[in-house]
């Protein structure tokens, strides 16, 4: 029996005997179940290569996570090493480095 047929016939029963609560119970489930299994679809997640494409978003995501922090964290040592080099060049004038090369 299909999903859509059990949960019409949940709701028929429901609305003969009234809304016995294993009745009412069963209706959510049902319709909750049925509602995933349509998302599934629209996202074209319902097929058995659903669970490999998922671990390849994951795998994939990761990687970008990595990258990204990789970067961020090149970035801030070249700043630092800039910001250390004009420090060192200050000093040097300071000294006055440049008039013993003249």
């Amino acid at each position: 029996m299909k999903r859509e047929d059990m949960l019409a016939k949940l709701i028929a029963q429901a609305a003969t005997e009234g809304g016995e609560l294993i009745t009412l119970r069963a209706i959510v489930e049902e319709a909750s179940e049925l509602g995933a299994e349509r998302v599934l679809r629209r996202l074209d997640l319902a097929d058995d290569r659903a669970a490999s494409d998922l671990g390849e978003l994951r795998d994939l995501l990761g990687a970008w996570q990595t990258a990204k922090s990789s970067a961020w964290k090149a970035v801030v040592e070249w700043i630092v090493r800039g910001l250390m080099a004009l420090l060192l060049l200050g000093i040097a004038v300071r000294l006055g480095v440049p008039e013993l090369f003249q």
